[in-house]
């Protein structure tokens, strides 16, 4: 019996302009051999003129890919991450996953116009702006804390509400937060850095430091947030997954009038003691028939990260599902 061959695309780029072809294909054709990696393909060009050799829909994929990055070229460099995210797409359409719309939602920011990344975090921004409750859960390096201090500086700039309010439970990966200097705040300080960093992105460095003087920016332990009531805010709970049914409850009673709330975490990432239940485990189980809150679930397909964190998650997690099983 013969072997089936391979199927083979041929198609050309326009408009020619060698700039861009260069910049498509990387150095030493990088680019290029991340898409044969990923795909099982091999991409032969001289010049615009293409070919594709591989199976028909991964082919298919392959030659979307490349045509999407072409296009790309005429405004950004294309490196490794934006061929991560354009296969990523390109994958999912194949797989026919349900899309929000194509352009999704748009964010406004200093550094420029933020989009979602793929159909998850399309979905996420969009059911931000419907809900004043939202859920984000996933692992690291899927932009779920990114994106939602995207939206509160957005929502800040345009006078939606009038502060900030980021909070992070006092919990972390083992740490003993009690021989740490300082008082409660100046402990937790350091792991609320990348709140602070994505703030910097977005405002700039001595923006944020004046709104955290008047006092529109409040980066605060979870422990702070007992007994008020947040009116006007957008407020953003990280790290989710370390707070206790308790205080999960709590967090989540204090939004008031006029106020939207984002709670992302990574329920693999439980630092809590034996026996603690995660209040971020707890909050999926009992809200996920209420009304008013959105859950977006990232998984390592969503991680926009080096291409190694990707494929870190995917094996975590069948370790996970190996365990399960037993």
């Amino acid at each position: 019996m013969t072997a089936q061959q391979p199927e083979a695309v041929d198609f050309t780029l326009a408009p020619a302009d060698n700039e861009r072809l260069a910049n498509l294909c990387g150095q030493f054709d990088e680019n290029l051999r991340q898409v044969e990696r990923r795909l099982g393909v091999e991409i032969e060009n001289r010049g615009h003129r293409f070919r594709i050799i591989g199976d028909d829909e991964a082919a298919s994929v392959a030659t979307d890919v490349i045509r999407a990055l072409y296009d790309h070229t005429a405004r950004e460099l294309i490196g490794a991450e934006n061929v991560h995210l354009q296969l990523r797409t390109a994958e999912a359409d194949a797989a026919g996953a349900a899309q929000p719309s194509p352009e999704g939602v748009s964010i406004r920011t200093r550094k420029g116009v933020i989009r979602g990344r793929g159909p998850n975090q399309r979905a996420y921004l969009e059911a931000i702006q419907r809900h004043d409750l939202n859920f984000g859960i996933g692992p690291a390096g899927t932009g779920k804390t990114y994106l939602a201090v995207a939206c509160a500086v957005e929502a800040l700039q345009q006078d939606l509400v009038q502060r900030l309010v980021l909070v992070r439970p006092a919990v972390e990966a083992g740490e003993r937060l009690g021989f740490l200097p300082g008082d409660l705040a100046q402990k937790v300080d350091p792991y609320l850095r990348p709140l602070y960093d994505a703030l910097f992105e977005m405002l700039g460095f001595e923006r944020v430091n004046k709104l955290i003087e008047r006092n529109v920016i409040e980066v605060a332990p979870l422990a702070y947030m007992r007994g008020r009531t947040l009116n006007g805010a957008f407020i953003i709970l990280d790290e989710a997954q370390n707070t206790t049914v308790e205080q999960m409850k709590m967090f989540l009673t204090r939004l008031g009038f006029g106020s939207t709330a984002v709670v992302t975490g990574d329920v693999t990432q439980i630092d809590l003691p034996p026996g603690k239940t995660s209040g971020l485990r707890d909050a999926v189980d009992v809200l996920h028939e209420v009304d008013g809150v959105s859950f977006t679930f990232f998984n390592a397909h969503d991680v926009v990260r080096h291409d190694l964190v990707q494929r870190i998650v995917r094996a975590y997690d069948r370790r996970e599902d190996d365990i399960a099983g037993d």
